[in-house]
């Protein structure tokens, strides 16, 4: 209940600041913590995991709905695409897509991660400052400001300056760390309310009534239109929550979920949609809050979103107090941890990984110059051809040499010797961009006469691509020219019916097809001893 308190309290100040960035009405922000937040809570499989509103959601759902044609301020345009996002992350649940997240490579999600992290300081410029850059590129906006730095307002520079300072102070006292966003929220609000000091604040923007968060119908009409939109944002809270659900292990020592996690995201934004929320998903800050606060079982985000409830219901006005330089100056904070968290990932992608490096800055530049939306499909398909590049290079090709009751690794000989089984094994995963890189390795046949190669493909997938069983039976086809064979060695069951189907077994016959065997290097073993029965058949007809 301590821990679920302290994580509610915390989600006043940044479920509004978040919600503020996104050019939505900040009571948006508060009820984004209740409903979903309780819902995603009791089916989370991270059990620590509190489901809310985050910033890359934030300005995700406020460019989808821009690029829609749909007005972001409106309720129902708001609820439907809450309601199709919610669906899109059910259903990813439902059918076990949680494997496609290892496929969203850590360079790709630093670029993001880094590009949103300016994204939210660029977006609070105006309150930090008073002065509204003129453009609605972000590193526009960071321009424009600084050239127009006669054009900043004192009173809200010195509030947000104010802030910052004060929060930097509690955040430095150890035992009151997870209190210092809430400390400076309430210390610089009740001082500038005082002085009277006169700035833009968050009663200017929204009126925020002491009650719950009211029942709101979808524009059902608009969801044809958001289906694109929803996805994206589906993707930005499945992709964070997944990294929490790696960062922060459950208590218990059970093992997480990340197709359960996506059934919790699922259900809590098609519940949320209907009483005022934004789209939702796995906040790392937030939960953050909640493991320092002592959180141990999944009630921390129930009794977080009960909490948030009672305080909206019982002084819900009081938050029309809080000045917006206040809410700048606590973004630009959190804007500069993010930048400052990815810091080491930056520093170890560009040394060691030129190719990731790359995929890294295409991913941060689409984040900071693009719709989100489209930054995010970017992101994925850097994503699959770093990948793809990553496996293609992976593939070789390696001799084997009998040593003892071992085996030894050899180079890959230039030309096949004639009369004998040379051993070859394929290291890859049988993409197609593998097969140029294994044939510029395989031995030369034109010279051989009676040469064996026995091929052992234990690694090889179930269903290959078409591609590989091309050049295999192209290889085949080129030893049998000779009077030699190729025999394949360690399929698996799935793989010789496709070897077979593909007419493999016409060129090699089917004694070149050797299946798996369960003992260890028993395949192997059985394709030696077919070769050299092949080999003395051809020698005794000569």
């Amino acid at each position: 209940m301590i821990a679920g308190l302290v994580t509610g309290l915390f989600s006043i100040p940044e479920g509004m600041a978040y919600a503020s960035i996104g050019g939505f009405n900040p009571v948006a922000g508060l009820y984004s913590g209740v409903v979903s937040t309780i819902v995603g809570s009791m089916f989370a499989r991270t059990v620590l995991m509190v489901t809310t509103l985050t910033s890359a959601l934030a300005l995700t759902s406020q460019s989808v709905l821009s690029a829609a044609g749909l007005d972001p301020t409106d309720p129902s345009n708001i609820a439907a695409l809450v309601l199709v996002a919610g669906a899109v992350m059910l259903l990813f649940g439902l059918l076990r897509f949680g494997a496609m997240m290892n496929f969203v490579s850590n360079a790709v999600m630093t670029g993001f991660t880094t590009g949103i992290a300016l994204q939210i300081i660029a977006g609070v410029i105006h309150d930090a400052t008073g002065y509204r850059p003129d453009s609605h590129n972000t590193v526009g906006k960071f321009v424009d400001a600084l050239l127009n730095v006669g054009s900043w307002q004192l009173a809200p520079c010195l509030v947000a300056l104010g802030t910052v300072a004060v929060w930097a102070v509690f955040h430095f006292i150890k035992a009151l760390e997870a209190f210092a966003t809430l400390i400076a929220l309430v210390v610089v609000t009740a001082v500038v309310s005082v002085v009277a000091v006169d700035v833009e604040t968050v009663g200017d923007i929204a009126s925020i009534p002491n009650a719950l968060p009211p029942v709101q119908m979808p524009n059902f009409g608009a969801m044809p239109e958001l289906l694109a939109g929803g996805l994206a944002v589906a993707l930005v809270g499945l992709a964070q929550a997944a990294g929490i659900s790696a960062a922060v292990p459950n208590p218990d020592g059970r093992r997480p979920s990340t197709n359960g996690d996506f059934v919790a995201q699922g259900a809590a934004n098609l519940m949320g949609g209907f009483f005022g929320a934004l789209p939702t998903g796995g906040s790392l800050s937030r939960t953050g809050v909640a493991v320092s606060a002592g959180a141990q079982t999944r009630w921390t985000g129930i009794f977080a979103g009960i909490w948030l409830a009672a305080l909206v219901l019982v002084a819900g006005s009081l938050a029309e107090l809080i000045p917006m330089p206040v809410i700048g100056g606590l973004i630009l904070v959190i804007g500069l941890e993010l930048v400052m968290g990815r810091r080491d990932d930056i520093v170890l992608v560009l040394r060691t990984a030129p190719l990731s490096a790359v995929a890294m800055l295409i991913t941060f530049a689409a984040t900071t110059q693009l719709p989100l939306h489209t930054a995010i499909l970017i992101g994925a398909i850097t994503s699959l051809v770093l990948y793809c590049v990553k496996a293609a290079q992976s593939a070789q090709l390696i001799a084997l040499r009998p040593v003892g009751d071992g085996w030894e690794r050899a180079p890959v000989p230039a030309a096949l010797p004639n009369n004998e089984v040379t051993v070859l094994h394929y290291a890859g995963v049988g993409l197609f961009a593998e097969v140029p890189r294994i044939d510029e390795e395989w031995p030369d046949v034109s010279g051989s006469r009676n040469a064996v190669v026995v091929l052992s493909m234990a690694a090889l997938p179930d269903v290959p691509s078409s591609k590989v069983v091309h050049a295999l039976s192209k290889w085949a086809t080129d030893l049998h020219s000779r009077g030699g064979r190729l025999i394949i060695a360690g399929l698996s069951p799935a793989a010789l019916h496709v070897m077979q189907r593909a007419g493999i077994g016409d060129v090699v016959s089917q004694e070149g097809l050797i299946p798996a065997s369960t003992k260890v290097f028993g395949a192997l073993e059985d394709a030696i001893d077919a070769g050299r029965a092949w080999i003395e058949r051809g020698e005794t007809s000569a």
